[in-house]
């Protein structure tokens, strides 16, 4: 027992120094539901019609963030396949969904998986569904290791909420190991 409590105090102190998980979302997220203004409207055939919505220019500024970048969204592979490359992205990890029903709680479906898939390492989660029963839920299982950050569903991730997430990975020192 002492050697698995040592060796699992030994692997938690790993995580602890571990660049933060960003968990991006894509629907709401990432393609907004309103067209930005550079859009042409859509035509009945083309492909999903959100993903002209994309602002092509995400992907340097979500590449130059200080985390590993890690898809949540139900687009699983597909965002690999059809978002990676329209914003210049490596193929990143995949969150898996497990079939489970809504929690009774009030939080999100998504919330408990991303806190298990992170493993204690801190992490951002951009979705634009998240709640304030998220945040507390997070923050009581997961500590304060993690960002919870809703973005608007209309206008999608923008510079402002880049800042935010700058602004939380600069109030830590990931590498000292500290909060």
């Amino acid at each position: 027992m002492k050697d698995s409590f040592q060796a699992r105090g030994r692997w938690r102190s790993v995580l602890c120094v571990a660049r933060p998980l960003l968990f991006l979302d894509v629907d709401g997220t990432l393609l907004p539901f309103a067209p930005p203004p550079w859009v042409e409207p859509w035509e009945p055939g083309a492909p999903y019609p959100l993903l002209s919505h994309l602002d092509r220019g995400l992907g340097p500024r979500l590449r130059a963030l200080e985390c590993d970048l890690v898809w949540a969204t139900t687009w699983t592979d597909g965002a690999n396949l059809e978002i990676a490359p329209l914003l210049d992205l490596p193929l990143l990890p995949v969150v898996e969904w497990p079939d489970v029903n809504e929690p009774k709680d009030g939080r999100h479906w998504k919330t408990a998986t991303l806190v298990e898939w992170a493993a204690g390492r801190p992490f951002i989660w951009v979705d634009d569904e998240i709640t304030a029963t998220d945040r507390e839920w997070v923050r009581e299982v997961h500590g304060e290791h993690a960002l919870l950050h809703r973005v608007d569903c209309i206008v999608g991730l923008v510079d402002a909420d880049l800042d935010v997430i700058r602004a939380w990975l600069a109030q830590r020192s990931w590498s000292s190991g500290h909060d």
